[in-house]
């Protein structure tokens, strides 16, 4: 699978990692170059985690 680029934001209301996950940070200060969903859930976190 390829990597996603670090600069890449997420806004999953629903995963159980949003408020440890620097894909957050980036989608609501501004400096992700583009916004996505990742398939984190209420029980796991998404592929895509990075953490803070």
């Amino acid at each position: 699978m390829a990597q996603v680029p670090e600069d890449i934001g997420c806004k999953n209301e629903k995963c159980i990692a949003k408020d440890e996950c620097k894909r957050q940070v980036i989608a609501k200060n501004g400096t992700a170059r583009e916004i996505k969903e990742f398939s984190g859930t209420e029980v796991k976190k998404c592929g895509k985690f990075i953490q803070k």
